[in-house]
């Protein structure tokens, strides 16, 4: 061949086809072949932007680096609460990174170290997701996430959404939670990739960043520094890790353990002629009211109108002859899951996650209100304006009939998730149940809602001769504080709380004057503390409890507790755990215990 022709084949440095590659693009990229014909065709645009704006290319590439390192060393270092949500947090040096770096310096391969990177980035995306359900769980519930017990509270979540906020807003905020969790995950595993790759690319320069970096742990370690209050050296993400074993652990143990104590009952093999002799004709009420805490109580902001309706309500029964004694119960559970605070107090068993809930409705452990109907004396029901669905938990709780939300006749407004106002509850239960003519006393258990979060629109009292189907409190909920006014303050949430409370125990109070009679009792309490936006990131989880009586026997009974005058507990008035009430109160009515073993 000519030496001409052979010249001819060779590349022109001067075309942007056949030309050297860029620079950027390393020495194993190679230009693409132009297509027949188009031998002057521009190049691919990434390529062409790279020879245009190298700097800004150059600019874009560390951006996104410094990006992935700051996403992966924030969640290392994310606490599991709100309130830790601090500078300091983020200002240590967590040891995970530096292990992780030095196990991807020392995989020999691209592909087996992209691999761990990716699967690395997705652990640590799950527990970021992990930390952020521990963050909502400790701002509504007051305790962590259990990653074995808690995954069905979630679609508990969305229907007091959808109820509070309507549908659209609950399914928005479901499509949000799974893009959310996508989105953490996917740019968690893209993020570690990412820094991989680096690693490799500057394979001696990195070395000796993670050496240097691990000797500074170790120092920062053995000599306790700290930077901002907080100490230099962190184990976070480990730490999280070896906490969450150790609940799931923990959660599989409890199982079998509390199963062998809900088999054991001290009245469990006690005759129903020896159950309650002393309130033997007494038509017995069991109420709950929601959220009812002693921070309604005490809190500054809540305590001076609820105080004041209390005081004014102990006046007005005793003008119509009835004498009440409350204390403190200590809840099994915080902020919500009312259910695990009416089990509790009822079956005389520490039910606190839903693991024990699910064995104690499965078994035939003595509940309070089981005890009546086992005496043959009483008839029982339950008023259950929040159930709106099938309740099996009837049976448990020993209850001949139960009337849900849709068998109370309502035809008004909800108020958020509170599918009745409390005022029409007790009146349908007057109406339908107790002012009917019966061989037998009668038990009940009843579920007031009106105190339910997020206390927007919050019911007002009318006549009761006004109540009719309720469509009478229409006008009411319309003029009422919507949800979305107040969520987002805590001020106005907690002032919003103690009306409500005021409300609710308004409500029952004026029920028991009008219907009440020598032989009615009358105790109520809470099921738990309103959330930490209301009751304080530190509050107790007391709850208020009264037991109220024409009968001067009745009260007499518990002169012994040292529980205080009136509707208003003494804030040094005795405190007792939740779990212990059910005994308590079998044995100061007479009962007789006849254990039965595990």
């Amino acid at each position: 061949m000519p030496v001409f022709t052979r010249l001819r084949q060779l590349p022109d440095p001067t075309d942007p086809v056949s030309g050297d590659p860029s620079p950027e693009a390393g020495p194993a990229s190679a230009p693409e072949p132009a297509a027949p014909g188009a031998r002057n065709a521009p190049r691919a645009w990434p390529a062409a932007l790279r020879d245009r704006h190298p700097g800004t290319v150059r600019a874009a590439r560390w951006t996104v680096t410094a990006l992935a390192a700051a996403l992966v060393l924030g969640a290392l270092l994310l606490p599991n609460t709100s309130a830790a949500l601090r500078p300091n947090r983020f200002t240590r040096v967590p040891v995970e990174a530096i292990i992780g770096a030095a196990v991807l310096l020392a995989l020999p391969r691209r592909r087996p170290r992209q691999a761990v990177a990716a699967l690395a980035g997705l652990a640590l995306g799950a527990m970021t997701i992990l930390n952020l359900l521990d963050m909502g769980f400790t701002d509504y519930l007051g305790r962590a996430f259990n990653p074995v017990l808690d995954w069905e509270l979630l679609d508990d979540a969305q229907s007091y959404v959808r109820d509070s906020m309507g549908g659209a807003v609950a399914a928005g905020a479901a499509v949000g939670v799974v893009v959310l969790v996508l989105l953490v995950l996917g740019l968690m595993a893209l993020a570690t990739v990412r820094l991989g790759n680096l690693l490799d690319r500057n394979r001696r320069t990195a070395t000796r960043a993670t050496l240097v970096a691990a000797v500074v742990w170790v120092l920062c370690s053995g000599l306790g520094l700290e930077l901002m209050g907080m100490p230099v050296a962190s184990d976070r993400t480990a730490t999280a890790l070896r906490i969450e074993v150790r609940r799931v652990r923990d959660t599989l143990r409890d199982e079998a353990a509390f199963g062998k104590e809900a088999r054991s009952d001290a009245f469990g093999n006690t005759p129903g002629s020896q159950l309650v002799p002393d309130l033997r004709g007494k038509d017995m009420i069991f109420t709950f009211v929601e959220s009812y805490g002693r921070s309604a109580i005490e809190d500054p902001i809540t305590a001076p109108g609820v105080d004041r309706t209390l005081d004014a309500r102990t006046t007005a029964l005793a003008k119509a002859g009835f004498h009440a004694r409350s204390g403190w119960l200590t809840s099994a559970t915080y902020g919500g899951s009312s259910w695990l605070g009416h089990s509790t107090t009822l079956s005389g068993l520490w039910i606190d996650n839903q693991q024990r809930y699910r064995t104690v409705m499965a078994g035939d452990h003595l509940s309070l209100t089981k005890a009546f109907r086992k005496t043959g004396a009483w008839d029982t029901v339950g008023i259950m304006p929040g159930v709106q669905k099938a309740w099996p938990e009837a049976k448990f709780y020993g209850l001949d009939k139960v009337r849900n939300a849709f068998q109370l006749g309502y035809r008004g407004p909800k108020f958020s998730w509170s599918t009745m106002p409390d005022q029409y509850a007790l009146e349908a239960f007057q109406r339908l149940e107790h002012g009917r003519k019966r061989d037998k006393p009668l038990m009940s258990e009843i579920i007031l809602t009106s105190s339910h979060q997020p206390w927007a629109p919050v019911p007002k009292m009318v006549g009761w001769d006004r109540l009719g189907d309720g469509s009478v409190f229409d006008a009411i909920q319309k003029a009422g504080t919507k949800p979305s006014d107040i969520i987002t303050s805590p001020d106005r949430s907690r002032a919003e709380y103690g009306k409500s409370i005021q409300y609710s125990v308004t409500a029952l109070t004026q029920w028991l004057e009008r219907y009440g009679d020598d032989d009615t009792v009358l105790v109520f309490l809470g099921d738990h503390q309103p959330i930490a936006r209301v009751s304080g990131e530190h509050a107790s989880r007391d709850v208020p409890v009264s037991i109220v009586a024409k009968d001067p026997r009745v009260l007499d009974r518990i002169r012994s507790w040292g529980w205080t005058d009136g509707l208003r507990p003494a804030h040094d008035a005795p405190v007792w755990k939740m779990s212990s009430f059910r005994d308590r109160f079998l044995t100061a009515y007479g009962s007789t215990p006849h254990p039965k073993e595990g």
